[in-house]
This record gives structure tokens, sequence and C-alpha cells, in this order.
């Protein structure tokens, strides 16, 4: 690809690009540094691969709650479109696959001991339908597909469907990376992967302030964060498999490249990825 495909990434520095997430229009932005040290270089990553490959490449970006990975996935998505780039490139999200409200309601697990009520546990991995989600995604890669979609005013899965077929495709979710049973046969239909590492300090705040600016008291949030949020940051941090591009939320909330040294380790993080093994399904 030419170089001045990405020209455009340059008048991003520092801009406010308006993006639908969710449902509900907001501004995102990121640094000139986040802009030449993370985005530029893996967008060109993904079309070399996706130029090497010969057809769709799946890219899965997995992080815990609060990082804002879909902020960043819808904002990659853009600006693959803005650029000169020969392929097409579509977000899409986890979250359809959740099952359906009817079915969260009528279902339980047990958790510590106790049965607990799914729709009580919201978005943690048994609460989705991870049978139609590896089938799906299976289908990616010699198919266009009908990709179900969450609705956040509905708090349900939506009766509409995303027709996916460019030759990109980056999905995003909490749990594409998740290294338990079941789950780990994802990686088998991952072309190249993404994980957003962040501590948990840093992540607590910032799901605290969301839930408080959807109209909860800080004394809710915190109790939603407690009950529900933290369980979920908690597991993802600690049972991810590796990734191919590991990035860091830092505590000033820039995103930051983690580089993989020769012997299979994330330069300075060797804390939540260690060795770069790979777990048989």
């Amino acid at each position: 690809m030419k170089r001045k495909s990405w020209s455009w990434l340059k008048r991003l520095r520092s801009m406010k690009v308006e993006l639908e997430v969710n449902g509900f229009k907001m501004e995102a932005s990121y640094t000139d540094k986040e802009i030449e040290q993370v985005f530029q270089p893996l967008l060109k990553k993904l079309t070399q691969k996706r130029q090497d490959k010969g057809s769709r490449l799946v890219v899965y970006l997995a992080a815990p709650p609060g990082t804002g990975k879909t902020t960043l996935s819808l904002f990659l998505e853009k600006i693959y479109q803005e650029s000169q780039s020969p392929f097409t490139f579509q977000s899409i999200s986890l979250d359809g696959y959740h099952h359906r409200r009817e079915y969260l309601l009528n279902n339980h697990l047990t958790q510590n001991g106790r049965k607990v009520l799914l729709n009580d546990v919201k978005g943690c991995p048994e609460t989705f339908d991870l049978t139609a989600l590896t089938h799906n995604v299976q289908a990616l890669h010699s198919q266009a597909v009908d990709w179900p979609v969450y609705d956040r005013r509905l708090h349900d899965v939506s009766e509409e469907t995303l027709k996916v077929d460019a030759d990109i495709v980056l999905v995003e979710g909490n749990w594409l990376l998740l290294d338990e049973d079941n789950w780990r046969q994802l990686q088998k239909y991952c072309d190249f992967s993404i994980f957003i590492h962040a501590e948990e300090k840093l992540l607590k705040n910032r799901l605290i302030e969301r839930k408080m600016r959807g109209g909860l008291s800080r004394e809710e949030a915190e109790a939603f964060y407690k009950s529900s949020d933290r369980m979920n940051v908690l597991r993802v941090l600690s049972h991810n498999l590796a990734a191919d591009w590991p990035l860091e939320l830092s505590k000033d909330k820039q995103l930051v490249h983690k580089t993989i040294t020769q012997n299979n380790t994330v330069k300075g993080k060797d804390d939540y990825i260690g060795k770069r093994t790979q777990s048989t399904p």
C-alpha cells in the first residue's frame, strides 16, 4: 500500500471525532503519540497481514471493562475507512451474543456456593451464547455473516442483524482471549489478536464514573462495581491468552504498545502476559 494512504491520520492529531458507541453519540480523541506509535503501525500491520493471507482477516480486540475497547474499535474502523487502503474494514462486537433477557431471567449459575440469576451477573462469560459465537466466527473465514447486535436502549439483543462482509473484520469483546475451557477454542479462528491491559484501580474509577454518568449515585455505582464489574475485570486480567499486539492503558489514560522480546515475554509487563505459550483447545 502507498505510504500516502495513512496521511489522513496526521489530521486526527488532538482532534475530536464523533462516533456512535452503543447507540449513543460521543466524541473520541487520541494524542499524537497514540496516533503515531499505536494506530498507524497497527493499521499497517493489519493491512499487510490481509494482503499476505489473501482472504478475510479476522482480528480479536479483547480487554477488561472500562478500557475503552468499543470506542477504540470504532475509531480504528473510521480512520481505516478514510484511508486509501484497497481493503474494507468492519468493527463488530461480542455483545450481540448475550443470551436474550428472557433466558437470563430464567436461568442461574452457581457462584461462590450460591445460586445466582444470570441476569444479575449479565456480562460474565456464562451469559453469552458461545456456541452461536463460535459458529459465526468460524464462518467469517469463508462467507458473509449476519451478525447479531445488542440494543443498549432495550438492554437486550436486537431483532436486527448486521451483514459482515469486509476484508478485515475486527471483533471486540471482554472474553475473546479468555483462557478457560470452551472459550479457548475461539483462538483457532483468530488471525491476529490485540489485548488492552490496565490496572484494576484505574478501571474501577472509570467504571464507577461511567455508571454515575448514567444516573446512578456514587453509592449505587460503587455497589454495582463490587457486585459485577470488578469480578469481570479481574477475570479478564488473570485469565487471558497472550496477544499478538499487547497494549497498556497507562495511568494518564493513554494507550501504549508493548513490544515482545526475543524470549517471548512482553517488555516491562511480564506480570500480566508473561510467557507467550499457546494453549491447546
